[in-house]
């Protein structure tokens, strides 16, 4: 709801006083309502400078309330207009308002004149203004005659339009015949009267239609005058002139304008070159806020002006020549205005009042008042009233007293009158707020409850708040004079019942509103600010919290406007999506949130943008033999500004259709000045780019072509090597057809010995890169040079360069070749260098051949495989690394050039001394029983030396992975199986096993195995390994199985009465099993772990079927005992067999049988 906020408001002091509202009488503008007696209001009239459409039927306003309704009469021209007689006027039922029919008959121009409309009752009677009545005029203009105006060039002009005077005025403006305003400058302006001023005229003035029209806007018609005809005569100089004034004319002059009205001040200068008009106040300043400029500087215009605007003001025209002035005084009238208007009374009998009419204007206005529309000095007489100047005063008001009182204040500039009633009632209090009215409010806004009322004598407000109908003390609070109760800030506890009591002498009365506050609608997230590229999809995001009792609409403005109707614009619940921007898109986007209660708004601006649009109208200027200026128009920046224009070049004569590099400029330049070659045929095309990207090239320009030249540079990368022993190869990188500077393009080849008294010896070639010079001695130094030349004439002088004639093998092998013997697999090889003359050509290096000597078996083999390192440059020693131990190597020197290998250097013999050996080759463990293991294996591949003994350590390995005791045993070097007596029954072990020379231990190999508790059962799993593909094998095998599975369960059983298991004895007999982890120096083993080689068996590991491991493949897997025991291990090794009862078989690998189960599961499934 929109609450009325009266200007003056009083406040509860801080004293906690009740929050009562006294009223004073003087300060009544109360309206009285419609069902009391009161006098006529006036309350709506035509204005009081009336003109009419004579087309149309004139309808002059006049609305009236009051009670009794009041009756209507009328007065023309000061006396009583009877519309009784005029058969074409009626008045409108039920108000003054008159309608008169002169589109059936009758003229406007008869009924022009000055009306008044009268309203009355019983309680007085109450006038209109005097309302002037005119039709409008749109005459046309006189016929005459208009010569041709002829002017020579530079000569200042005035076309006079004197438009018809018509009423309301005409609006001037200046056409051709087909109706396209003419341009306008600081050269050619219009003036205020509508004459059309030239301060100098060119030749591009002449034309033959110069017609001014004039615009009668009441009745929408437009007059022109005659064309007017004029030619410019082009003179060879127009000679310059200081300015001079057009309008107005001398040097000084006074304009007069009322108060309110635009003060338009004009000054039109002529002169050659064009001036250009300044204005300043003379002794003052001009007000920044009014202050506008019109028509090139040419029209000073202040709005609102007031009697501070007078004074006096300067237009100042300049040019190159000198510079006039013109001062204009402005005085400011001002017709009447009203300081304090008089104001209806409302009085209960026996009180006092007084009616105030206040006004001012320039001149002083003059005050007189009326009554009932008599002036008051002939109006019947009432003792209750006194005149005193601008104000009545009444004292002990009766109900005779109730009249219409009119103020009339005036000036020659014109009037203003006011009707103000006073009205005698004795009422007791109404309140005119509908009862339980409720009010809404966002919190921490004013909230705003209506207490309008009304009584005779004017009544006294009191608000209370709550049930208990407590008085409102705080000072929060603010009450207005109409009665309303303003709460500044509104706040939660705010909220409830609030009664309005309205007390006078004759009684009182209570109205109750209630007040809700509401939580405020915030945008919790805003949309942001956004650039996107042309094409883009871009999603602005704006959510909304509001109180829950409300109900919240979003919607989405683009420019403050709506958005455009277009499918890519998508608005859902939080989002607006707008898909294929295109640069129409680009602008200020804003969600509006709306309850019934508030609305709050967040806006975002989206920049739609791409790579710049090609540029365009190429143009080529100041052309000259070595440079040229090009210019063009920059395309659009599509909202991304120009950062470089790129310049491309195509040579349509020597390469047409390919695009060059030519020049760079910054993105505010659109010219540039290019360098050029000689004899090209140029085209130049431009791109712009932005940070978006590059634009299309432009069209490319006109072709311009240079002329020929001698080069001005030499082919490049000029090298002398000859390809034979006695050749020298000349080449060169040949210039493009765009650096031959001309036809005809050839190469001028000198060279001559470096070293020799030799001349330059030459050749002249063309279209070629190289040429080849025989007879020449064997790497021999060569001075070179290649120079370019055309028809134009030789290039610069080229530079010399230093090639070398070709080369041949060297004739000397190096000499004291030594070899040293750092380790078992690294050698150190010294020689001496060549003569280098020997080498005749490029030293490369020095390369050593080295290859190990073959034993007795194989030196059958026709081939030896020798190994080569090459050492660069000129070093005279080498390592040879990755020897092989205690072997013998021979090895020769030779030296390398560009041609190839010299001869080979003396063999030299060495040998490497013992290493530690590589890993036994394989490690395979057979026959287990109940309490040994059987290792077979064989020597290590590479001994690297005399192998002194072996070493096997192993440890038993329990179901948790943890590992025993480690056992280390020591078996000569000529063994090649060991069994491992005394071990435990149905236990796992880890084998580790390794060779050693006389340096030390060589890499080991690790196995694990099981034993087993019955031998016949090894024979019969060796037997497998033979026969296990034949069928009545496997049928015997399974029998055998179940009868060994049956024994095995009744022997476990027995062995268990006790109620202890295996792995409960296990964890009995090793209370502590972590052992400390290895020593390398040592040779100490740690505890148990599934790192590299080390790791137990994992389910799915296996082995070969004859239990050969070979080195490789030994580390993560574990030697299978019997059928295997993959169901004895989980998915991460872990052993699990002594505590699940599962029976698994697994597929056989290679020529093994179907596994059996464990007998430890066996008899697991019985306990």
């Amino acid at each position: 709801m929109q609450l009325k906020i009266m200007p003056k408001k009083k406040c509860l002091s801080a004293g906690r006083v009740p929050l009562i509202l006294f009223l004073c009488q003087m300060i009544s503008a109360l309206e009285v309502p419609l069902d009391l007696v009161q006098p006529p209001t006036i309350t709506q009239q035509s204005p009081k400078d009336y003109i009419i459409d004579p087309r149309e039927n004139i309808v002059i306003q006049c609305e009236a309330k009051g009670k009794p309704p009041p009756s209507f009469s009328w007065t023309r021209n000061g006396t009583h207009f009877d519309i009784d007689k005029d058969p074409l006027v009626t008045m409108k039922p039920g108000s003054g308002t008159l309608i008169i029919n002169i589109m059936s008959e009758g003229k406007a121009e008869t009924y022009e004149g000055i009306y008044q409309c009268t309203a009355r009752n019983e309680r007085g009677a109450a006038i209109s203004n005097n309302i002037v009545v005119r039709p409008s005029r749109s005459p046309l203009w006189t016929k005459e005659k208009l010569e041709p105006i002829t002017l020579p060039n530079g000569h200042p002009l005035v076309l006079p339009c004197r438009p018809p005077i018509g009423l309301p005025p005409a609006i001037i403006f200046w056409m051709d015949n087909s109706f396209q305003r003419l341009p306008q400058s600081e050269r050619v302006s219009q003036g205020l009267n509508g004459d059309l001023y030239f301060s100098n005229v060119l030749p591009e003035d002449t034309r033959e239609d110069y017609i001014c029209y004039a615009r009668f806007n009441h009745t929408q018609t437009i007059q022109q005058k005659q064309p007017i005809s004029l030619k410019v005569i082009s003179a060879k100089s127009s000679r310059e002139r200081p300015p001079t004034f057009l309008t107005p004319e001398g040097n000084a002059s006074h304009k007069e304008e009322l108060r309110g009205n635009v003060l338009s001040l004009e000054c039109i200068a002529e002169g050659l070159p064009t001036p250009l008009i300044y204005w300043i106040k003379e002794d003052g300043t001009l007000p920044a806020n009014r202050t506008f400029y019109r028509n090139f500087q040419k029209t000073l215009q202040i709005i609102q002006v007031s009697e501070a605007d007078s004074g006096n003001y300067q237009c100042i025209a300049k040019n190159a020549l000198g510079a006039i002035h013109h001062t204009i005084s402005v005085t400011v009238k001002a017709a009447p205005y009203w300081i304090m208007a008089p104001r209806n009374l409302v009085l209960s009998p026996g009180e006092d009042g007084t009616l105030i009419c206040r006004a001012n204007g320039n001149p002083k206005p003059r005050i007189s008042w009326l009554t009932n529309g008599v002036p008051i000095e002939i109006a019947p007489d009432d003792p209750s009233r006194r005149i005193d100047g601008d104000t009545i005063i009444f004292t002990n008001v009766q109900e005779r007293s109730s009249a219409v009182y009119q103020c009339n204040a005036s000036n020659e500039y014109g009037y203003l009158l006011e009707n103000a009633f006073v009205n005698v009632l004795a009422e007791l209090p109404r309140i005119l707020t509908s009862a339980n009215t409720l009010y809404q409010v966002i919190a921490n806004r004013p909230a705003f409850l209506d207490c309008a009322f009304f009584g005779s004598p004017l009544p006294t407000i009191e608000w209370f708040k709550g049930a208990k109908g407590s008085a409102l003390h705080e000072d929060i609070y603010v009450v207005h004079e109409n009665g309303t109760l303003e709460i500044p800030v509104a706040q939660k506890d705010n909220t409830g019942t609030y009664t309005c009591v309205a007390r006078n002498k004759l009684g009182m009365a209570k109205n109750e509103v209630h007040l809700e506050i509401k939580d405020p609608t915030r945008i919790i997230k805003q949309p942001e600010y956004a650039v996107v590229q042309r094409g883009s999809t871009v999603s602005f995001e704006c959510k909304v919290k509001h109180d829950h009792t409300l109900i919240a609409t979003v919607s989405w403005l683009k420019d403050n406007g709506e958005l455009p109707n277009d499918e890519r614009f998508t608005v859902n619940k939080d989002h607006l999506v707008v898909t294929d921007a295109t640069d129409s898109d680009g602008g200020t986007y804003t969600c509006v949130a709306n309850t019934t209660l508030d609305a709050v708004s967040a806006s975002a601006v989206l920049s739609v943008v791409d790579v710049p649009n090609p540029p365009f109208d190429l143009e080529l200027t100041n052309q000259l033999e070595k440079s040229v200026q090009l210019s063009w128009t920059p395309g659009d920046d599509n909202n991304s500004p120009i950062t470089k224009f790129i310049i491309e070049y195509e040579d349509a004569m020597h390469e047409a259709g390919l695009w060059h590099h030519q020049a760079e400029v910054s993105g505010t330049q659109t010219t540039a000045q290019l360098k050029l070659s000689p004899y090209v045929n140029y085209s130049f095309r431009v791109m712009a780019e932005n940070s978006i990207g590059r634009s299309l090239p432009s069209e490319a320009s006109e072709q311009y072509q240079t002329k020929a030249a001698e080069p001005d540079k030499n082919p490049t990368a000029v090298e002398g090597l000859g390809s034979e022993p006695d050749n020298l190869v000349i080449t060169w990188k040949p210039l493009n057809g765009f650096e031959s500077n001309g036809p005809d393009l050839q190469y001028k080849v000198s060279w001559r010995q470096k070293d020799g008294d030799d001349e330059w010896t030459s050749v002249v070639v063309a279209n070629v890169s190289k040429y080849i010079v025989s007879g020449t001695p064997t790497f021999v130094p060569y001075l070179i040079k290649v120079q370019a030349l055309n028809v134009v004439g030789f290039a610069p002088e080229p530079a010399v360069v230093m090639g070398h004639s070709g080369e041949d093998l060297p004739m000397v092998a190096p000499g004291n070749v030594r070899v040293s013997v750092v380790n078992s697999t690294l050698a150190e090889v010294h020689w001496d260098p060549v003569p280098l003359k020997s080498i005749r050509g490029h030293l490369q290096g020095y390369r050593i051949y080295y290859w190990k000597a073959q034993s007795s078996s194989q030196r059958n083999r026709r081939h030896i495989e020798k190994k080569i390192l090459t050492f660069q440059g000129s070093k005279t020693h080498g390592m040879l690394p990755g020897l092989e131990p205690f072997s013998h190597y021979t090895l020769n020197v030779r030296v390398v050039n560009g041609k190839g290998e010299g001869p080979a250097s003396p063999d030299r013999a060495f040998s490497t001394p013992e290493g530690v050996p590589s890993a036994p080759s394989s490690l395979k463990i057979v026959n287990p029983t109940l309490d040994s293991l059987t290792l077979e294996w064989d020597p290590p591949s590479h001994p690297n030396g005399i192998l002194t003994e072996y070493t096997l350590k192993y440890q038993p390995i329990n179901s948790t992975h943890e590992l025993g005791p480690l056992i280390d045993l020591k078996i000569p070097a000529n063994k090649t199986h060991w069994t491992v007596k005394n071990l435990n029954f149905s236990t796992r072990y880890k084998f580790y096993f390794y060779a050693q020379t006389s340096v030390g231990p060589g890499s080991q190999i690790t196995e694990e195995a099981i034993t087993t508790v019955d031998e016949g059962k090894m024979a019969m799993a060796s037997r497998q390994v033979d026969i296990a593909t034949q069928g009545w094998f496997i049928g015997l095998m399974c029998a055998v199985a179940l009868l060994i599975l049956i024994l095995l369960i009744v022997c476990f059983i027995r062995r268990n009465k006790g109620g202890k298991y295996p792995v409960k004895e296990k964890e009995d007999a090793h209370a502590d099993p972590e052992i400390q982890p290895m020593k390398e120096d040592d040779g100490t083993f740690g505890e148990y772990s599934d790192a590299e080689d080390h790791k137990p068996l994992k389910k799915g590991s296996r082995t070969p079927s004859d239990r050969t491991v070979k080195k490789e493949d030994s580390d993560d897997s574990l030697v299978d005992y019997g059928e295997g025991v993959n169901g004895q291990f989980n998915e991460d090794g872990s052993f699990i067999g002594q505590y699940s009862g599962k029976k698994e078989k697994e597929p056989a690998e290679g020529n093994e049988s179907s596994e059996a189960p464990s007998p430890v599961n066996a008899m697991n499934s019985f306990v």
